[in-house]
This record gives C-alpha cells, sequence and structure tokens, in this order.
C-alpha cells in the first residue's frame, strides 16, 4: 500500500512540476513575441484585465488593490508595472472618487490600440503552448 501511496505521491509532484514547466515556457515565449511591440507577458497581463467590458466596452477602471488580485504579480512590482505603463502611455492613473486615498487605473486610448495590436499574438502564443505542450496526467518529458 506505502508503495502505490508513494507511486501516486510522485505522480503528483511531477504533475505539478509540468505544469511548472509549461508556464515557465509559455511566459518566456510571451515575453519573446511581445517584445518587439515594447511589452511583457506582465504587461500584457494588466492590459488584458483593464480590457475587459465597460466602460462603454472601452475597458475598465480598476483599484490598485482590485487590480493586484487579478494579476499575478506582489503589490509593489504592479505599482512599478503602473508606473511604467504609464509613463509609456498605456495607462492612466487617478484619484478614487469613493475613496479618494486609493488609485484607479485604467486604459488610455493609445492602451487601447497597443492591446488591439498585440492581442492575436499573445492568443496564438497561448493557443500554441497549451495545444502542444499541456501537460497530461502524470507525464514525463
Amino acid at each position: 500500500m506505502a508503495g502505490s501511496a508513494n507511486k501516486s505521491e510522485r505522480a503528483l509532484v511531477q504533475e505539478w512540476r509540468d505544469v511548472l514547466a509549461l508556464h515557465a515556457r509559455t511566459v518566456c515565449e510571451l515575453d519573446r513575441e511581445l517584445h518587439p511591440h515594447g511589452l511583457g507577458a506582465s504587461d500584457f497581463e494588466v492590459l488584458d484585465v483593464l480590457a475587459e467590458g465597460t466602460p462603454a466596452d472601452g475597458g475598465k477602471s480598476y483599484r490598485v488593490q482590485e487590480l493586484a488580485g487579478r494579476v499575478h504579480l506582489s503589490q509593489s512590482a504592479l505599482s512599478r508595472l503602473i508606473a511604467r505603463l504609464e509613463k509609456e502611455g498605456l495607462v492612466a492613473r487617478g484619484m478614487c472618487p469613493e475613496d479618494r486615498r486609493g488609485v484607479r487605473v485604467e486604459l488610455t486610448d493609445e492602451g487601447r490600440a497597443r492591446y488591439a495590436e498585440v492581442l492575436p499574438i499573445q492568443r496564438a502564443v497561448l493557443t500554441r503552448m497549451l495545444a502542444e505542450d499541456a501537460p497530461g496526467p502524470a507525464t514525463t518529458r
């Protein structure tokens, strides 16, 4: 019984490692493909969240804290990324009307245009990487 439990545990660990490896390869490929457009995978992730629905389907503004809950960055890394995207004219920051201590972030027209330009590239990378390299249960490489 202990032998099968160890085998199951090894399979679980291998599956986890496969997921991590797929994530790392996909992020590297996204960074490589988006680099000529002045973006990286994390930049795109922020633009992608901001581009989701409303206002008037041009995107949405988020409080930085809300955005941090939607992207895979620490709040300090996200703040630095937002500052860089703002400097590049892709996002705008403003005070929250409901809480003057909070900061809201939204896409600019330039940010929407850049997002629209790279969206097909990002989706093609995801399609390619996830279709070709998706790990099955306990696959070995």
